[in-house]
Formats: C-alpha cells, sequence, structure tokens
C-alpha cells in the first residue's frame, strides 16, 4: 500500500542557503518547501550563512532561524586540519579569486548539525550544496543530505566569467556523489547534470519545485496602484528576473522597439541588477525609454502578473523558471524563449504558450503581438499552474526524504 505523507513519521529537517539576497525563484523556492513542511507538522529549521536579503518578514514563525553570521570564505580555514583529503582542495577554492563567501560556512553548519542533528539537511544550489556535504562529514552525524540543483549547469558555466562558476563541475564531481540525493528542478536539469558531471550520483531525481502556493493567491488578488493598469490603458508587457546576462532583457528591448512600431504598448520589468544602466541606455537608444519601466525588485509581482497583458521570459538558460508557472497561475498569457531547461516542460511543447528561439528579437516580438491580440484562455493557463503546486511538491519531497532514511 503506497504511504502519502500524512501516516510519514514526523521529522526534524534543515533548509540551508546562503541567503535570501538573490534575484528571487530559488530562494522563494526554498521558503515555500519549508513552509509546506512546516505546515505538516516537521520541525523545520531555516539555517542561513547570512540572514540578509528578501522574503525574511514572510519566515513564518513555526520556521525556526539558524543565523550563522558568514563574513568571508576564509572563516573556513580554520577548520583545514579536519578536512582530511579535502583539505587541498577546500584551500584552493578557498584563496581562488572572488571565492564564495558561503563556504565560511562549514563549521558553522557543522557545529549546527552536531549540536541539533536534524534527520534530514535540504541544501539550495551549488556551493551551499558542497559546504552541506562537508559539514555533515566534519560533524560526523547521521543526518541524510538531500542537494537541489536549479540550473542548468553546462550553460551557467558556458556562459559566465567568473572562476568559481567554471570550475563547478570539479568541484560538484568531488562532492555530489556524497549526498544521500540530488535532486533537479526540472528534467532538463537533471539530463544536463548527468551529461556534465559524467558520474553517478544516489537518488538522482527531478521535483518540480513548489511554487504555487496559497498566498500566490491572496497577493495576486491584491489591488494593484500603478497608472499603466487603469482602463483604457495600452496593455502591459510583463517580464521578471535579475537584470543579469542569463535573462537576456537585452533581446526582450530589441524586441519590444519592434512591437512599438506596429501598436501601442509598453514594458515593465521587475527585477534588480549589474545591467541597469546599459538596460536603460538600450532603451533610450531604441526611442522606447517612454514606454519601459523598471522599478527594481518588488515583493509582490503576483499582482502585475494578474493584471498584465501578457508575461514574456528571455531567458537564453534556466532550469525550472518560476515566474513562467507563477504567472500562468495568475491566468497571464505568456511567450517564452525555447532555453534550457524548463520552458518547454512547462508550457508542455507549446500548449500553454508560445516558444521562440533564444536571442531572435525579430521571432520574439511576432510572438508578443501574435500572443497580445489573441491571447490564450485565463482558465486554461491557471490549470497548468495548479500542476506545480506547493502540496505535490513537497510531498515528493517527503518521500524521498523517507526513501534516503531507509
Amino acid at each position: 500500500m503506497k504511504q502519502t505523507s500524512k501516516t510519514l513519521a514526523k521529522k526534524h529537517i534543515a533548509l540551508f542557503v546562503k541567503s535570501f539576497e538573490g534575484s528571487g525563484g530559488a530562494e522563494r523556492v526554498l521558503l515555500n518547501l519549508g513552509c509546506g513542511l512546516a505546515a505538516q507538522g516537521h520541525r523545520v529549521d531555516l539555517v542561513m550563512a547570512r540572514y540578509k536579503g528578501h522574503f525574511l518578514d514572510q519566515i513564518p514563525s513555526e520556521i525556526n532561524v539558524v543565523d550563522l553570521k558568514v563574513k568571508s570564505a576564509r572563516q573556513s580555514l580554520l577548520s583545514i586540519a579536519k578536512l582530511g583529503h579535502d583539505a587541498l582542495f577546500w584551500i584552493q577554492m578557498v584563496i581562488a579569486k572572488n571565492p564564495h563567501y558561503v563556504l565560511g560556512a562549514l563549521q558553522g553548519l557543522a557545529d549546527y548539525l552536531k549540536e541539533l542533528q536534524p534527520e534530514v539537511v535540504i541544501a539550495s544550489m551549488d556551493y551551499p550544496n558542497i559546504v552541506a556535504v562537508k559539514a555533515r562529514e566534519l560533524a560526523n552525524v547521521k543526518s541524510r543530505i538531500v542537494l537541489t540543483v536549479h540550473s542548468t549547469l553546462s550553460e551557467e558555466i558556458a556562459r559566465s566569467k567568473k572562476r568559481r562558476v567554471i570550475a563547478q563541475t570539479v568541484v560538484d564531481k568531488r562532492f555530489y556523489p556524497r549526498a544521500d540525493a540530488v535532486v533537479a528542478v526540472s528534467r532538463g536539469v537533471e539530463e544536463d547534470l548527468i551529461r556534465t558531471l559524467q558520474v553517478p550520483l544516489r537518488n538522482l531525481t527531478t521535483i518540480y519545485s513548489p511554487v504555487v502556493t496559497d498566498n500566490l493567491f491572496r497577493q495576486a488578488a491584491e489591488p494593484l496602484s500603478h497608472p499603466w493598469f487603469t482602463k483604457g490603458s495600452p496593455p502591459v508587457v510583463l517580464a521578471v528576473g535579475g537584470l543579469k546576462p542569463a535573462k537576456d532583457f537585452a533581446t526582450l528591448l530589441n524586441a519590444m522597439a519592434i512591437v512599438c512600431e506596429q501598436q501601442p504598448v509598453r514594458l515593465l520589468i521587475l527585477g534588480e541588477g549589474r545591467l541597469r544602466d546599459s538596460l536603460t541606455r538600450q532603451a533610450e537608444e531604441l526611442n522606447i525609454a517612454n514606454n519601459v519601466e523598471m522599478p527594481g525588485f518588488v515583493d509582490n509581482p503576483f499582482q502585475y502578473m494578474a493584471n498584465a497583458s501578457l508575461f514574456v521570459l528571455s531567458s537564453v538558460f534556466e532550469g525550472l523558471p518560476t515566474v513562467l508557472i507563477e504567472a500562468l497561475a495568475c491566468g497571464c498569457p505568456v511567450v517564452s524563449t525555447d532555453c534550457p531547461s524548463g520552458p518547454r516542460e512547462i508550457l508542455d511543447h507549446g500548449r500553454y504558450g508560445q516558444l521562440v528561439p533564444m536571442e531572435d528579437p525579430e521571432v520574439l516580438a511576432r510572438a508578443i503581438m501574435q500572443s497580445l491580440n489573441a491571447p490564450s484562455e485565463k482558465e486554461k493557463l491557471i490549470n497548468r499552474g495548479m500542476d506545480f503546486t506547493l502540496q505535490k511538491s513537497t510531498e515528493k519531497y517527503l518521500h524521498l526524504i523517507e526513501s534516503c532514511a531507509t
């Protein structure tokens, strides 16, 4: 007889993350998972290398927050004598140019594991993943380690100039096989991980992220006060994400310039990042600055999704783009690049929104105009979004946890 999460024994589960300082997707997913686990009566600790970033005010009282107060990667050098065969490798990571500060969480996380000994640790993203693996060994405890991979590793490496990103294949090959389970957020991410690492991983599986929650619908229903969304205004095309190369908002701006020549339309990009100045200049050079607004990161993007005429994802690579799922759940028509990976899975090969080639503004512009003039049925989109609920994802994580414990 198949067990359900209701019959599983209550667990002590730790979620380990660097901080909530990122662009929002993976961080929001981890918080959603914590809420889902706590709601089912499991003891949940949110262990953060740094207690900083977005969503801190959204952490429910049922989740215990542990702030490791990491200052730099070099903190981990104090533990070098205890690292055995990983000592030299760890030193090389720490003294490399711009090492990830989360490496400095090694001893703090090990101390936490030794003192409280949670049954399971779920880590989020590459360098937090390896810190979790080594901290468990350093603490010499039986906590199960579950790693989560949120991006297409090969694409991330190929498109980055950061040494620590380029080195991820070597780092992940060394540490990932020592985990009890590895979770990819999409089948595309899982397949890419197999191709890129070429090492056996225990309990490698795909679990779609917990994206759609009751809180999403509550926030989507909140009234939106923005002059672009008044009755009779031109349609608003929405994009959400960090202003960084992977999101390729430059191609989206070029596409919008083509659309603006054909019909009145506005573009709203919610997110912050280092490309703000270059994107602002590009909008001015394209003579569409008056039709483009970039207000930065917002706590509630869902009310914008619920009111926008179209959501566009222009990325050159993803893992499982949660914003695409959130837009569907809000009933917003979508257009997406067919990038690796996630959009093709989410949109079921174009059934729930147009898929277009990457870095092609002309094709993207045509898809935007077609979708604005003939939008998809709202109920159909919402139903697709419900395939990515918190409940479904939490159930799968709990069964994975149970299988790791046996």
